[in-house]
């Protein structure tokens, strides 16, 4: 409840230092009572806009329609969402404005719930009892630090990342307040803009100030992604014992051990991680899906099975821990509750790929609970799907439909698949590890082997060609013949960026073309939704905007590479 301060005390912050009085406010709160303490100590700060909800999914609608300056909510709602369900969506829909202030309110210390909300980062977390001297206090605290990073929030959220960073610079310059933070923000771009030494010189810049773990782990992240694991590994796990709760640590470990290929070691570091803040979504589906590649049946079905209960009310809610879960039932020999999953997954989730997965799953859980006839058939309807629909789905599917058509007889359409796995991803040593294991399970190894070599040289001299035309300065043949090459690998990360580059290239020498910036912008963006934070996409999208009409200018681009 809220109390008021002590007589005579005088509150720690002024309210002169913020015109309260002029914002709008969102209380979240089951109790009408606790509601109504929250809107008195409000307009006694002198605020006059506050709206009210008695649930999450309620505040979400709210959210959804106003823009508000503060919101209060508290952890525990009752039915339905949870606090820290409704700051992840408010987060994923961009329902909050960069100055905006979350004050996560709760009357739990247990680090379950502390750390479950920390992870989505409320401004504050404020333990109940709350007096008003204590709220004001921290309302002008977080006003006026979300005023320095207000117009770095808004480029970030713009996805102008080096123009952000050069905001960071310009406040480090005149707020030695917030430098620490400012240099982390920094960093973070840095790292989004395709800069890691930049980002690099950041942190080590910071560690020479003060021992952050921050820092450690930003460049723990740099070795990772610059394929040194074991450096990286050594850097993840010296955090962590520096510091047990440093969750995000955790999940970093569990990524490079994967990389490594120790899928054993990876398991258990987010096996720790999950009894530390069980409460993600995507946590327990990472030591699922790990779980179940090692056969650890127990600890795969109560990770899916938490996976789905904690996703129920989230908009983080995954179909793959439904596939997962079934895949689970199939491997303990109970059909009935695995097909009544695959069933559930197509309710509570639409489009064709849930449709796909879904039969390719079925076709899994029939194959491993011995019903080969069943198996077969819905791997023969897959297998003519294919060959009557020329687009493939994602990778993942790729390989699991691969391996499923392989287990039920089929061998052409299965290497085609594969075939076409290993040309949109033709430099992804460990995705090409995969592919070769698949082989190897399906008596292959010798073909599939010699099939990856092909594949990967079809996809290079595809790509290598393009290049070369444009070093000739054929630049019109070389945006054609890129153009082309998209067509055939539509997934190619290399291919995109070196299309995307080339087309630049085309307009840097030859002038702003509006439908060559509209190809180059749609290539981007179709790369930063297959995978993004790719290091050259911010790079690339920094020169587009350059060449626009009334930029000036635009500089010689990088080569494509």
């Amino acid at each position: 409840m809220i109390v008021d301060p002590k007589p005579g005390a005088k509150p720690a912050a002024s309210i002169a230092l913020v015109d309260w009085a002029a914002k709008n406010y969102l209380v979240v709160d089951d109790f009408i009572g606790i509601r109504q303490l929250l809107r008195e100590s409000l307009r006694n700060l002198g605020a006059k806009n506050i709206d009210q909800a008695s649930s999450g999914g309620e505040a979400i609608a709210m959210l959804a329609r106003i823009r508000y300056d503060v919101v209060l909510c508290d952890y525990n709602l009752g039915e339905g969402k949870n606090g820290q369900q409704v700051l992840e969506e408010a987060r994923v829909r961009n329902l909050l404005l960069p100055s905006s202030v979350w004050l996560m309110v709760s009357a739990e210390k247990s680090v379950e719930s502390v750390m479950g909300a920390a992870e989505h980062q409320p401004d504050a977390y404020l333990i109940k009892p709350i007096t008003e001297g204590v709220l004001l206090t921290r309302l002008n605290r977080v006003w006026q630090k979300k005023q320095v990073f207000k117009q770095i929030d808004q480029a970030f959220a713009e996805k102008d990342y080096l123009r952000a960073a050069k905001m960071c610079d310009s406040q480090i310059l005149t707020n030695k307040l917030h430098e620490m933070e400012l240099l982390r923000m920094k960093a973070r771009l840095m790292l989004k803009s395709g800069e890691p030494e930049k980002a690099r010189e950041t942190y080590e810049r910071v560690l020479q100030e003060r021992d952050y773990q921050w820092a450690k782990a930003g460049l723990a992240r740099i070795r990772m992604a610059n394929g040194e694991y074991e450096q990286a590994r050594q850097m993840f796990q010296g955090v962590i014992s520096e510091n047990r709760y440093y969750i995000d640590a955790y999940d970093q470990l569990a990524l490079t051990y994967q990389s490594m290929g120790q899928n054993e070691e990876a398991c258990a570091v987010l096996e720790r991680a999950a009894k530390l803040s069980p409460n993600s979504v995507m946590r327990q589906r990472s030591l699922g899906q790990v779980s179940l590649k090692l056969g650890n049946v127990g600890m795969a079905e109560k990770a899916f099975r938490k996976c789905i209960s904690i996703g129920e009310y989230s908009v983080m809610k995954t179909v793959d821990a439904y596939f997962g879960l079934a895949r689970v039932c199939g491997l303990k020999h109970e059909t009935k509750e695995a097909m009544q999953l695959l069933v559930l997954a197509q309710r509570e989730f639409s489009g064709e790929q849930v449709q796909l997965r879904s039969k390719i799953t079925e076709g899994m859980v029939y194959h491993e609970s011995g019903d080969f006839q069943r198996a077969r058939k819905a791997g023969d309807e897959l297998d003519e799907l294919l060959f009557g629909n020329p687009e493939r789905p994602d990778t993942p599917t790729c390989l699991e439909l691969a391996t499923l058509l392989f287990s039920v007889g089929h061998r052409d359409s299965p290497v085609e698949l594969l075939c076409y796995v290993i040309k949109n991803n033709h430099d992804n040593l460990q995705l090409l590890d995969d592919v070769q294991t698949i082989f190897d399970r399906a008596h292959m190894s010798d073909e599939g082997l010699a099939l990856i070599r092909s594949s990967r040289k079809e996809a290079s001299d595809l790509m290598n060609q393009g290049v070369s035309l444009w070093k000739t300065g054929k630049l019109p043949e070389a945006v054609a013949w890129m153009r082309s090459a998209r067509m055939s690998l539509p997934n190619n990360l290399r291919i995109l960026f070196n299309s995307a580059q080339i087309n630049i290239s085309h307009m840097q020498q030859l002038g702003h073309d509006p439908a060559l910036a509209a190809e180059a912008t749609e290539v981007l963006l179709h790369v930063d939704k297959i995978l993004p934070g790719q290091q050259r996409f911010a790079q690339l999208m920094e020169q587009l905007a350059a060449l626009a009409p009334g930029a000036g200018e635009g500089t010689d681009g990088d080569a494509p590479g």
